[in-house]
């Protein structure tokens, strides 16, 4: 069973840290297969494309030049070149930096040249987030998302995943109430 660290806290009054918590979850038996705290997220900022401009060399990339907000690059805009056909003047995206890990392409961004143009990082996909299968174009966020902001912060992608092993003898553990119940009775919470 899989279940979020915020949603096992609308059912358990807790202050123990994620790993105290899975720490119990072992010793009560109910055998943890894998923690995905998120943090690939982190580093992705919301971004607004000011400009896009055809690529000098090729027909289906695009030159755009993104605010990334105050905290990236000084505050200047960076050079991004696409290959996304949703790519325009005004939409606002998920940008990754160099240094960035992109999950969905299993590599690490670079400073690099695309047919002779300098690119500062990539507009992202939903699947290269690895958050769904669309990969159709960049995200689209709405006009009112926060320009320079971590995408994580903005769609909620922060939140620890907890997957438990269910085995016959807890029931109760295909369920969160059932969790957070096990979790009160050994003594690390309410």
């Amino acid at each position: 069973m899989k279940f979020t660290l915020s949603w096992l806290k609308d059912h358990l009054e807790t202050d123990a840290s994620l790993d105290e918590i899975v720490e119990r979850l072992t010793s009560i038996g109910l055998e943890v297969e894998s923690v995905d705290d998120r943090a690939v997220f982190k580093p992705f900022r919301i971004a607004k494309v000011l400009s896009a401009e055809r690529h000098p060399d090729a027909d289906k990339l695009q030159v755009l030049s993104v605010d990334a907000g105050p905290e990236v690059n000084g505050g200047k805009p960076l050079q991004v070149v696409c290959g996304a056909p949703n790519a325009r003047a005004g939409m606002i995206g998920v940008l990754g930096q160099p240094g960035d890990y992109v999950p969905g392409l299993d590599t690490t961004l670079g400073v690099g040249k695309i047919r002779g143009v300098e690119s500062f990082g990539m507009m992202c996909s939903e699947r290269e987030l690895e958050l769904s299968d669309a990969h159709e174009g960049i995200i689209d966020l709405p006009a009112d998302a926060p320009v320079g902001a971590r995408f994580a912060d903005y769609a909620d992608l922060i939140d620890p995943v907890i997957e438990i092993n269910l085995t016959p003898n807890h029931p109760e553990a295909t369920g969160i109430a059932g969790i957070a119940f096990d979790l009160a009775a050994s003594g690390l919470g309410k």
